[in-house]
């Protein structure tokens, strides 16, 4: 079989994207998955995206981590699902579209995807670290030297210990640059490494930084490995709404795989 596929980036978080509105993929395929993903004998890829249609919104998002596995909701993903179907003239300015978690509304503005992110009702805050729900499980703790910290050693440690386990959870760990701006580096679960950037990590930091005190910004810069990404929100008793994620998504190319 002869694959056309078309590489994305969001801030260095980087897909291979499929138009599969065919339906011809075989979604079933966690193998095939994993070796289109895999940077040596693949593509190479921190994940594999499906943009298929929808009977009501401008089309579906089905992702894969690069494991190989479905998995849940992956923000630079979405971002890059969106520009990738303004290419595909699905879109223009403006679009809803269906994830793993629900509708998503997103827009196209001067180079930039604001992508909407689920409301997050709930923040689990202990005394090193904080836990939330972003479209996917992450883990937010603040650590000292960012620069030179081990991240996939580290974040290997929590995504496989005590309380996640087995379902494991994102990693992320930040140093705070000043009152809106936080840098951070993420360990994503399934692809089981530090990756350049992480949306839903990202989502995750800003809004743990507001809900402990860290911010009182309603649009927060986060500095990750990849270049830079907004999160701008509103909070309504205790519920942070209209959450927007911002940032590029560029097509890096377009090729073929016999596979």
């Amino acid at each position: 079989m002869t694959l056309t596929f078309y590489k994305y980036q969001g801030t260095g978080n980087d897909f291979v994207m499929i138009d599969n509105r065919q339906n011809l993929f075989d979604k079933n395929n966690t193998k095939l998955v994993a070796f289109l993903c895999d940077r040596r004998f693949g593509i190479g890829a921190d994940g594999l995206i499906l943009l298929e249609n929808h009977p009501t919104v401008d089309f579906k998002m089905v992702y894969y981590n690069a494991d190989g596995n479905q998995s849940t909701m992956c923000g630079n993903g979405g971002r890059c699902i969106v520009a990738f179907a303004e290419f595909l003239q699905i879109v223009k300015h403006e679009t809803t579209f269906e994830a793993i978690d629900g509708l998503h509304y997103a827009k196209l503005t001067d180079g930039l995807i604001h992508l909407q992110m689920k409301d997050v009702d709930t923040i689990e805050v202990f005394k090193q670290y904080q836990f939330l729900d972003t479209g996917s499980p992450h883990h937010v703790q603040f650590v000292e030297d960012l620069v030179n910290f081990d991240v996939k050693t580290e974040g290997s440690k929590i995504r496989y210990g005590q309380p996640y386990n087995k379902a494991g959870s994102n990693v992320n760990f930040v140093e705070k640059i000043n009152e809106d701006t936080f840098a951070l580096r993420t360990y994503e679960r399934g692809v089981e490494d530090e990756t350049l950037s992480c949306g839903t990590g990202a989502t995750a930091v800003a809004i743990a930084m507001h809900e402990t005190g860290q911010s009182t910004a309603s649009t927060v810069n986060l500095n990750v490995q990849g270049g830079q990404l907004k999160v701008s929100f509103t909070k309504t008793e205790n519920v942070y709404k209209n959450v927007m994620l911002i940032g590029p998504a560029k097509q890096v190319f377009k090729g073929e795989i016999t596979c």
